[in-house]
């Protein structure tokens, strides 16, 4: 797949002079954008960005960026931008702001934090962080090390759905994060000769040339078509991939659990599984046998809306492949079966002998294991407070400190009861709940206004910020700061290129400034950024350098990370020893851990608590599958919105229709509808997409309208097309982890000027909500 490049033009140095311009080689990973960090050119002067490439010598991206990356001057430069600190003068939802310096910001914030420690407890304060991006480990660090809360909570999103099912599950399961090999973890990417093309990657629940979520570029895949993979696609509409694919499995939402155990029961019936692997390294192998008996392909046929005979070739394609990857993504997460879903494609993996093989699927940690995360911050914070997280005891895995998040259920019913105890303080960083990620957005807005004190820390102005912040802090964007993200390997560096845009702050400085001022103790030996991340840096795994060093290095390549079979060098284990980093040290098909925990040790279906089997008598009134979240060209969740070409590219929301439903309804393609379930309502554009069961709808998430009036009602127009008007909170699997957002129900019809006098934003924020059940 090697490409001639121009060594003259594009460089590998960290940095060079190019006529007018200063070249920059490094990687960007701040939103707004995706979870992908690629690498870059950014071209500036005199300390402006005037435009970015891909770096063609990045084995990452190989020069390649999306619609997002290749915008990103207009990003940096937009007038939406917030420009420095901003304090609340009117009523919350007025949008009216009084300029303060940050001086003032953090007085104020420090006084709030000495009057919370007084009379609540740190523990009132809590912590709203958003999706895997360079703005995550930051506000943990703050909430865990500075103020000495245990609450942080992955936003509002239900149940975790977003990679924690998965991850959990592999964890759980292997010990390890296992990731599709598209030869990604080693700088010669196709030409290393230990490396194998998978025959089969089956790409389940992911549509990752659009996402490029959990950092798997999506063109990765494009890259082993090219080779001759062959692919299998599971997913409920016809996709790019899927049209190229030997087999579509077109799945009914919320069913793969039913759909993996009736794959594992034709690998497991033909015998087509791995003998050496399942004997030597597997634990519960006979009591998956005995579970997958009763889910034949005509039972799961019936299940997933998928023929008998796909389900048989899919199976047999995959177990077949000397080399076979599962490249699986947010859909599985998005559903009650969440966590038995993922045990059973976890399974899939390893029966069939692909796990950490070539071409299969790799053992994965954090490079270095530098991991900047989400959990930074947890071992400042005592046994004694770490007993006092909301929702402590919800879940066995909650109790056990196996997530570092409180369940984000649990938080909503917590600011709406007080119990069990009041929460003083929101801190938003990186994250627009209302907007996204909240299930039941109306009831999450209602439940945020009651906190006293909430600081919104971002970009732009969103809903959330005018709806109910306090204070509102800028930041700094990715070429504006330094960083570095070791999100598996490479370990990359994140180089400020440019000047930092009017009076923003970096995340790291607010965290230092905060830090400096109310735990002097732990940093006050830090006097820059740099200095906070050479300590990051600093370990026992290899890294013998400062960021400076990084810098200069641009990346840095893990040779654990591209080792094959590692489970049997003694290179998992603490002790050395071969095996799996699990309690049997094998392979957990059926798990000891979900044992212990009182959980069934095997994956198992479970029906979506909407649907026709589960509730057919509200089908009868709302009787469309309505599946949510998938992915855009131009925007990411609920970012871009802002930018004339993204909005050019994408203007408005649009909801898919199969075009005999749409006729049935009187509907025409490009009508505005309204889609409506028992919880509330919102409109989008009917867009018809022949590939979708007759059955299905499917509507975007994420949006709202920065040209509309930002102060309530309007609200940006955040309720007015904002599908999770209609979503659930506090519906999950035994687990707590997954939720239905992409297996709900609903009607839709025709927007007409009689149905659309009170829209959704004056509804939810004038005239007291939908008034709709909360479940």
């Amino acid at each position: 797949m090697s490409e001639e490049i121009n060594k003259e033009l594009y460089k590998t140095a960290a940095r060079w002079q190019e006529g007018e311009y200063d070249v920059t080689r490094t990687a960007v990973w701040t939103a707004p954008g995706c979870h992908c960090s690629c690498g870059v050119l950014l071209y500036t002067k005199n300390g402006k960005l005037e435009k970015i490439e891909g770096d063609p010598n990045s084995p990452v991206n190989r020069g390649r960026l999306c619609l997002r990356c290749i915008n990103m001057v207009e990003q940096v430069y937009s007038p939406e931008r917030l420009k420095w600190p901003l304090k609340r003068v009117g009523e919350r939802g007025e949008n009216k702001w009084e300029r303060i310096t940050w001086d003032q910001a953090y007085d104020l914030i420090e006084s709030k934090y000495n009057d919370i420690k007084e009379n609540h407890g740190v523990e009132s304060i809590v912590t709203l962080v958003g999706t895997g991006r360079n703005a995550m480990w930051q506000p943990a660090v703050i909430t865990r090390t500075i103020f000495g809360s245990p609450n942080v909570s992955f936003g509002f999103l239900s149940a975790d759905s977003c990679y924690q099912p998965r991850m959990t599950a592999n964890l759980i399961k292997a010990g390890d994060c296992l990731i599709a090999d598209c030869s990604q973890t080693h700088p010669l990417r196709e030409a290393r000769p230990e490396w194998k093309k998978p025959e089969v990657i089956l790409v389940w629940g992911n549509n990752p040339l659009v996402s490029n979520g959990d950092g798997f570029l999506g063109h990765w895949l494009v890259d082993m078509m090219r080779l001759g993979t062959k692919l299998v696609v599971v997913d409920p509409a016809l996709t790019w991939l899927a049209a190229r694919a030997d087999a579509w499995l077109k799945i009914r939402p919320g069913t793969d659990a039913a759909l993996a155990l009736g794959i594992l029961h034709v690998v497991i019936n033909e015998k087509l599984y791995d003998e050496d692997f399942v004997e030597n390294w597997t634990y519960g192998f006979d009591e998956l046998v005995e579970r997958v008996q009763e889910y034949t392909p005509e039972k799961v046929a019936e299940i997933t809306w998928i023929p008998k005979d796909l389900i048989i070739k899919a199976a047999r394609m995959y177990a077949n492949a000397k080399n076979g990857a599962i490249q699986w993504g947010l859909a599985i997460d998005m559903q009650m079966a969440a966590m038995e879903a993922s045990c059973l494609i976890t399974d899939l993996m390893a029966i069939t002998g692909n796990i950490d093989v070539p071409g299969g699927m790799v053992l994965q940690r954090y490079a270095y294991n530098r991991g900047k995360k989400y959990g930074s911050g947890l071992e400042n914070i005592s046994e004694e407070m770490l007993l006092k997280r909301i929702g402590t005891y919800e879940s066995p895995i909650h109790e056990s400190g196996y997530t570092p998040f409180i369940p984000p259920d649990k938080l909503l019913e917590t600011l709406e009861s007080g119990l069990p105890y009041p929460v003083q303080m929101l801190w938003m960083q990186g994250t627009n709940p209302i907007t996204n990620m909240a299930g039941e957005a109306p009831r999450v807005y209602a439940a945020m206004k009651k906190v006293p004190f909430n600081v919104v820390v971002d970009l732009f102005m969103t809903p959330t910020a005018v709806a109910c912040a306090d204070l509102v802090l800028p930041v700094a964007m990715s070429v504006e700061r330094n960083s570095f993200r070791s999100w598996w390997t490479p370990l990359r560096a994140l180089t400020k290129a440019a000047d930092t845009y009017e009076d923003t702050k970096t995340d790291e400085q607010i965290v230092l400034d905060l830090g400096k001022r109310i735990r002097p103790d732990r940093f006050e030996q830090y006097n820059t950024d740099v200095d906070f991340l050479d300590d990051f840096l600093k370990d026992d795994d290899g890294v013998d350098y400062d960021f400076a060093d990084l810098v200069e290095k641009v990346q840095d390549w893990w040779d654990w990370d591209y080792t094959y079979k590692k489970y049997e060098k003694g290179l998992l284990r603490k002790d050395g020893q071969p095996g799996f980093v699990t309690p049997t040290g094998k392979y957990e098909i059926t798990s000891t851990l979900f044992d212990v925990w009182g959980f069934d040790s095997l994956g198992f279906h479970i029906e979506p608590n909407e649907g026709p089997n589960t509730t057919p008598e509200l089908m009868k009134e709302y009787p469309l599958i309505l599946t949510t979240g998938n992915r855009l060209w131009g925007c990411f969740h609920s970012e871009h919105r802002q930018l004339p070409t993204m909005r050019e590219i994408h203007p408005q929301p649009m909801m898919d229709i199969n075009p005999e439903t749409a006729k049935a309804l009187g509907i025409i393609e490009g009508d505005w509808v309204w889609l409506e379930n028992r919880r509330g309502k919102c409109k989008q554009i009917a867009r018809f997409n022949a590939g979708l069961d007759p059955k299905v709808v499917r509507g975007e998430h994420g949006w709202w309208f920065p040209e509309k009036e930002g102060a309530e009602p309007t609200l940006f127009g955040v309720f007015d097309s904002n599908i999770n008007n209609l979503t659930t909170m506090g519906v999950h699997g035994p687990t707590h982890y997954g939720a239905p957002y992409k297996s709900t129900i609903c009607k839709v019809y025709k927007l007409t000027p009689e149905n659309d006098k009170e829209l959704p934003s004056k509804i939810v924020t004038k005239l007291g909500g939908f008034g709709y059940v909360k479940k």
